[in-house]
């Protein structure tokens, strides 16, 4: 048999057992808030309306969009558990974006990124106030390329 410790690691013995080695108290570990963020991808068609330019064509990408939201922990210790911020975007974004014609499924507008990201950005603020009352969005940056990229923050939502 090999020695672990020559690896800089080693197989537990015995995982830590809940109200034996660690209290249902102790979970929550501090009182500050905390940022958690999500990718997810889509593909998309669009064109833009009143431009010159390539894009007053139909065309598609495959767009990255990566929220940020934030909250104190609850006694778990989570902010709010990624899978639920998961189907958050599944069931109330998602849905009007991925593989769609998205000048028929957004609200009418030129669908440039500054335009989606804000419309993004308050559709994930409204699921979270109904069911994460203590989260907030921070940011929302949404790429229509690897390189380009529109971002919508809290500080500029709430304060313009």
């Amino acid at each position: 048999m090999m020695d672990q410790s020559m690896f800089g690691f080693r197989i537990v013995d015995q995982l830590q057992k809940i109200d034996k080695d660690i209290q249902k108290s102790e979970l929550k570990y501090h009182q500050k808030r905390v940022l958690i963020s999500k990718e997810f991808t889509f593909d998309a068609a669009h064109h833009l309306h009143c431009y010159e330019g390539k894009c007053k064509n139909l065309h598609g990408h495959t767009y990255k969009v990566i929220l940020g939201v934030s909250g104190f922990t609850d006694e778990l210790g989570l902010v709010i558990d990624f899978a639920d911020l998961k189907k958050i975007w599944k069931e109330d974004i998602e849905i009007f974006l991925d593989h769609r014609y998205l000048n028929e499924t957004l609200p009418k507008m030129n669908t440039t990124a500054e335009n989606m990201v804000v419309w993004i950005y308050e559709k994930l603020q409204t699921a979270l106030t109904q069911s994460y009352p203590n989260t907030r969005v921070e940011f929302i940056r949404l790429f229509e390329t690897p390189t380009s990229y529109a971002e919508a923050r809290r500080e500029w939502m709430e304060n313009e």
